[in-house]
């Protein structure tokens, strides 16, 4: 026997909860009936989800924590760290043993050789300070975006005042922000609520930057659908999704001031990845592709300018994620740049393409 669906309150006195005494009805019985009515509902407690989240003397739920991963002996670090250690005492011996060699044929071979050295070690000192200069800097932008969402979530008006200040010394050696730069310099001293002096920063400061940032966004989707959409095989179209993706990055890095480098890439892809993760990018994406085919866009486009717009709308899904993780100050003033927005571009791009 099934019962229909009943909606009630669970501070109805006529809902019954398992285990407890039958309340008394919320009306009085006719004469001659009995003291307690019949329940609208029952409720029976799940005792597994009771004993799991079993309140605490403070009434706050008690969630066990799972079972610490053990992941043994690090035998893969050292491994990798001996192979390099060895690797780099094996390169010694054999850069010594060519300068000997050199200076035992000729004095001037081996003074040769041994300048060369040099310029080497000076040269991998110089790319060393410059990946570990790009990394701080990337943190630096990360630090300041993260200390920004927390100032403008509290209004906090001292702090917001510090993370502008910073921002102007990040941007101090930029032409484009110097205009910029001296209107904020002149509300330094007004009182001004946090989230506004924020806003007022994003203002002078981004709004340049933003501007061209949707732009290269929008040049790298149709530079991809573009070539998607002639390339011949599947793995020219891999590899130039790829290339343009990491390009876009590192454009957009430079534009708000990352300047990265090649680890300093990698770090920078490793975080558009987990923004991606964390934010359903890639559901995003396929939502705006059914909307495409739902609105019968695709039929107006062959089946190589589909696949073109459609690698064309990944890569503005990468570019976007990247201006969430790059970007010094969260969207405050104005508007994120839409993925619907670069969809509508692409569409037209790839009828235009059609067409001719």
């Amino acid at each position: 026997m099934t019962r229909k669906p009943t909606a009630f309150r669970l501070d109805d006195p006529d809902v019954l909860v398992d285990g407890d005494a039958p309340h008394k009805a919320s009306k009085k019985p006719a004469t001659g009936a009995k003291a307690y009515a019949k329940p609208k509902a029952t409720i029976t407690a799940d005792t597994e989800l009771d004993e799991m989240l079993s309140p605490d003397e403070t009434g706050t739920a008690i969630v066990p924590a799972p079972p610490p991963v053990k992941s043994g002996f690090p035998w893969g670090k050292i491994f990798g760290a001996a192979i390099s250690t060895f690797v780099s005492i094996s390169f010694g011996l054999w850069a010594t043993q060519v300068v000997e060699d050199l200076f035992a044929r000729a004095p001037w071979l081996g003074w040769i050789g041994a300048g060369l050295l040099a310029l080497m070690a000076l040269a991998l000192v110089s790319f060393v300070l410059k990946e570990v200069f790009g990394i701080l800097r990337l943190s630096r932008i990360a630090e300041i975006r993260d200390r920004a969402d927390a100032a403008a979530i509290a209004d906090d008006m001292s702090e917001a005042k510090k993370i502008v200040a910073r921002l102007q010394l990040l941007y101090a050696a930029d032409a484009t922000t110097a205009k910029g730069r001296s209107a904020l310099a002149e509300h330094e001293d007004e009182i001004i609520d946090g989230r506004d002096r924020l806003k007022l920063a994003e203002r002078h400061l981004l709004a340049l930057k933003d501007a061209e940032a949707r732009a290269l966004v929008t040049g790298a989707s149709k530079r991809v659908a573009a070539v998607t959409a002639i390339s011949p095989r599947a793995a020219i179209d891999i590899v130039y999704v790829l290339w343009e993706a990491v390009r876009l990055i590192r454009r957009l890095a430079t534009l708000y001031g990352g300047r990265p480098s090649g680890l300093g890439t990698v770090k920078l892809a490793r975080m558009v990845v987990g923004h991606l993760a964390l934010t359903g990018g890639v559901a995003m994406t396929d939502s705006i592709v059914q909307q495409l085919v739902g609105h019968g866009l695709a039929a107006k486009l062959s089946a190589r300018l589909g696949e073109g717009v459609v690698n064309g709308l990944l890569t503005a899904r990468i570019g976007l994620a990247a201006l969430s993780v790059v970007r010094p100050l969260p969207y405050l003033a104005g508007k994120p740049p839409a993925l619907s927005d670069i969809m509508s571009e692409l569409t037209k791009f790839g009828a235009v393409t059609k067409k001719e």
